[in-house]
């Protein structure tokens, strides 16, 4: 089992038991479904036929008209309605040649996936301001010293925003890595599902779909900005011109020999959300203001607690760095990420997922923080979490927010 759903279950398990715990360790945007969507999966409900494998013609159209809104100019032949981007991205990897580059830290998935798919996997460190791409000062080194081991890096895996920093990749990084993708010949797979999740409007974002369209892939879904993980629904657009069509083609191959088609009621929910009416807009806007409030009230803690940290852009992440206080965390047998997990969550109650499972250095002190459990223990608390001009004064945030506060101060001090 994926380490972040084992981790879930462990801390649900104890919460059903009585424990409190803050929760950090799940990236779920738990949030109430919003109505409208719900009445879209009631209305497709009596869809129970079979579907078309790409999605139908009204999703891809709508999923179409998304992406041409983030100046990405689409045709509803160059998407793919699918169960989740998480499907997509393994589908794409089994259709597409060579092996992957990846940054590290990365999402937990992405290298289990790709070892699934046959692909030996490429590390590159993250640069030191943020996370989701390689370091584009490190990428040329680390692909030549790939091919003299006999590796074949022909994917480069980009997340942006990032899982798991919470951070945005500069425009010029973007720019820097579309030209060495471009002379090395390397696809572009940019997971761009935290897109609308941006913290402020004000903050810049490039796809390198802009910029090398012939050979980006670009991925996205419903799970993060409309909080419908639990639904599935996911899309992909493929570059325009012949490449683009074979690759279509392949992944729809291999998703009509899985997992078939996206279910029916659930094309009638892609259709209305991605071709996002005011009040679709609305909630995404609301959704990513909550986000940014608590994922920066939550990085503030953790640096007033002694770590180093990016401050979050984009999502419901941050990704601290307890290195300064190693001296002080050794005398509790902390000396690791592994064993900075296991103490937050034994001995203080704060569920987090260590850096470990993410492709980072073991030996660091890092870890994954999903602040978006937060906002409150009933559909009601959330929603008004959701409501609030400030989440950060209401009672339930607050609440949690201390706990977080004390436990991290045990950590550090013993009491």
């Amino acid at each position: 089992m994926a380490p972040n759903m084992a981790l879930d279950q462990r801390v649900a398990e104890r919460q059903a038991a009585g424990e409190f715990i803050v929760h950090l360790g799940f990236g779920e945007a738990r949030l109430p479904v919003f109505e409208p969507l719900v009445q879209r999966l009631a209305a497709g409900a009596g869809r129970n036929g079979y579907g078309s494998v790409a999605g139908d013609l009204a999703a891809r159209s709508a999923l179409a008209g998304y992406f041409t809104r983030r100046r990405l100019p689409t045709d509803p032949g160059q998407v793919i309605i699918g169960p989740g981007s998480k499907a997509l991205l393994f589908g794409l990897q089994v259709v597409l040649p060579g092996d992957i580059v990846l940054p590290a830290p990365c999402w937990n998935t992405y290298p289990p996936q790709a070892r699934l798919a046959g692909k030996s996997v490429i590390p590159v460190p993250i640069p030191a301001e943020y996370g989701g791409v390689p370091d584009p000062e490190s990428l040329d080194d680390a692909l030549r010293a790939a091919r003299r081991a006999g590796r074949d890096p022909r994917i480069l895996l980009l997340s942006l925003p990032d899982n798991p920093t919470g951070t945005v990749a500069e425009p010029e990084a973007v720019r820097r890595l579309c030209e060495i993708a471009s002379r090395e010949n390397l696809w572009i797979i940019s997971d761009e599902i935290y897109r609308d999740m941006l913290h402020s409007p004000l903050t810049e974002f490039l796809s390198p779909a802009e910029l090398l369209p012939e050979r980006t892939v670009v991925t996205t879904g419903l799970s993060k900005n409309l909080a419908l993980g639990g639904w599935r629904i996911g899309g992909v657009r493929f570059p325009c011109g012949n490449h683009g069509s074979r690759l279509r083609d392949d992944l729809v191959a291999v998703a009509s020999e899985t997992w078939s088609a996206l279910a029916q009621p659930m094309q009638e929910v892609a259709a209305y959300a991605f071709a996002e009416p005011p009040e679709i807009r609305e909630y995404m806007a609301a959704g990513a203001r909550l986000h940014g409030a608590v994922a920066g009230a939550v990085h503030r803690l953790t640096v007033a607690a002694g770590a180093t940290c990016r401050p979050p852009t984009g999502g419901f992440y941050i990704y601290p760095d307890f290195e300064p206080v190693r001296a002080e965390l050794a005398l509790r047998g902390v000396t690791d990420s592994a064993s900075l997990q296991h103490e937050l969550l034994e001995s203080h109650g704060v569920a987090v997922l260590g850096g470990h499972h993410q492709g980072d250095d073991p030996a660091a002190l890092r870890f994954r923080a999903a602040t978006s459990l937060l906002y409150g223990s009933t559909d009601e608390e959330r929603a008004e979490s959701l409501a609030a001009p400030d989440p950060l004064a209401l009672a339930h945030i607050k609440g949690v927010l201390a706990a977080l506060e004390e436990r991290l101060a045990g950590l550090i001090h013993r009491r």
